[in-house]
């Protein structure tokens, strides 16, 4: 769609790029920034290019940080014992939001996908098991996504590690807090049901 100036179009066109962003947002987004006092925009510019060039993944967890070693993986009041292994590092983001877990953190970087050509090599596997065998772990939760690849990949790090005598266990799914029964899909169920403990 043309717009009154290519500067716009190009502003337009480049914020379409970032995920969860349509063409109406787009616009929206364009027009908020153009409306807003310059310093705004120069903040956000400064926002985005200082987290560009000073954010990088830790050298241990692959958490991204502007420290390295990440604050996490420096905090010695954390379990050192437990190592939660995520998709990325908005799961560990999201996991500390909840405040329920307090141990170490391992990034793949993705999941096992061989239909999109994602082997073992192209994650942070590897890193994970020379983690392991360095000693001091005791537990290994795996906290990939409920999907098909996210359940691929569970079971074969799962494998792995118990062959070489790690305890394995995968977060619970199921109903979220507040969802009524007949709502709930079944497989959501199915894993309820398969994810119960006693009480």
């Amino acid at each position: 769609m043309p717009y009154s100036s290519q500067a716009l179009t190009k502003l337009i066109e480049a914020l379409r790029k970032l995920p969860g962003i349509g063409p109406k947002s787009a616009e929206r987004i364009a027009f908020h920034i153009l409306k807003s006092p310059p310093q705004e925009s120069e903040a956000l510019v400064s926002a985005i290019m200082e987290a560009r060039w000073s954010i990088k993944a830790c050298s241990i967890c692959f958490f991204l940080a502007d420290t390295d070693p990440c604050p996490i993986c420096q905090d010695k009041t954390r379990d050192q014992e437990t190592l939660c292994v995520v998709e990325d590092s908005r799961d560990v983001l999201a996991m500390e939001r909840a405040g329920a877990y307090r141990g170490l953190y391992h990034v793949l970087g993705g999941v096992l996908s061989p239909l999109d050509g994602v082997g073992p090599g192209d994650l942070r596997i590897r890193e994970l098991f020379e983690r392991v065998k360095e000693g001091g772990i005791k537990e290994v939760i795996i906290a990939t996504n409920p999907t098909m690849a996210g359940d691929i990949t569970a079971a074969h790090l799962a494998q792995q590690l118990k062959a070489i005598g790690i305890k394995v266990t995968r977060i619970a799914h199921g109903l979220p807090v507040g969802t009524e029964l007949e709502l709930a899909d079944e497989v959501t169920l199915t894993f309820a049901i398969q994810g119960r403990r006693e009480i």
